[in-house]
């Protein structure tokens, strides 16, 4: 790893309203930690998908297209980045929300909904949900590939 990457650090704050048309600057803000933490293209696309299902949801289904902020914060080190996505929608819990795949049933004949969710929660090394102080509190990790003792989960 480079040595600048080694010590490079960085944390960075944003404030967007809650469309559709934010995801973009979330997304940049994203991938510019990624890059700062010397995430290869895997994590890097990891961590970004899933925050963006997490922010599309809070518009889609949290504010229901109405008026709305979502805050990010993020922190990048050596080998990781760390992303907290607040919103003050009502409280929805991502893991409670999941729909794990279920191999048994056709992808025609599956319930809609939940499946993005699963698919952002198990690419992420690390996450926490709270609720807290009237806000949902969603806090992703994904650390570079060969840094992390287990590996991500299917």
């Amino acid at each position: 790893m480079d040595e600048a990457v080694k010590t490079a650090r960085m944390s960075a704050e944003m404030h967007v309203p809650a469309t559709l048309g934010a995801l973009d600057d979330i997304a940049a803000l994203v991938l510019r930690l990624a890059g700062r933490a010397g995430l290869g293209k895997g994590a890097s696309y990891r961590i970004r998908l899933a925050v963006d299902e997490l922010a599309t949801n809070i518009v889609m289904h949290g504010y229901r297209g109405g008026d709305g902020r979502i805050t990010v914060r993020g922190r990048s080190g050596p080998g990781r980045v760390q992303i907290s996505i607040e919103d003050r929608a009502p409280a929805f819990d991502p893991v409670q929300g999941r729909l794990p795949p279920d191999p048994q049933t056709a992808p025609e004949r599956r319930r809609i909904g939940g499946l993005g969710i699963h698919l952002a929660l198990t690419s992420v090394d690390e996450f926490d949900y709270v609720r807290r102080d009237g806000r949902n509190i969603s806090t992703l990790t994904v650390m570079a590939e060969g840094t992390d003792p287990c590996p991500p989960r299917p």
